[in-house]
């Protein structure tokens, strides 16, 4: 009888690579609609108002699902990485 193991996940991981794809989705948006996606982001998780973001594609509602500050943790972190 083979022996069971037990799967282990990371929810903070899983939390981590949902926000990533959910950012790359709406930059692609705001940059198709002809947007500058930096300047818009940014304007959004500064002020809080989702004006800063189109609603094309969902965006504004599939950004506005993730707290501004998690963004912004995960931004950091992948810095972070990136200047390791």
């Amino acid at each position: 009888m083979p022996q069971e193991k037990t799967s282990l996940f990371d929810i903070r991981e899983i939390d981590a690579e949902l926000t990533r794809v959910t950012l790359k989705e709406v930059y692609e948006a705001l940059e198709e609609r002809g947007y500058n996606p930096t300047n818009q982001i940014v304007g959004y998780l500064i002020s809080g108002d989702p004006g800063y973001i189109s609603s094309y594609k969902d965006a504004r509602n599939k950004i506005q699902e993730i707290d501004r500050a998690k963004i912004v943790e995960i931004l950091l972190v992948e810095f972070q990485n990136y200047n390791k």
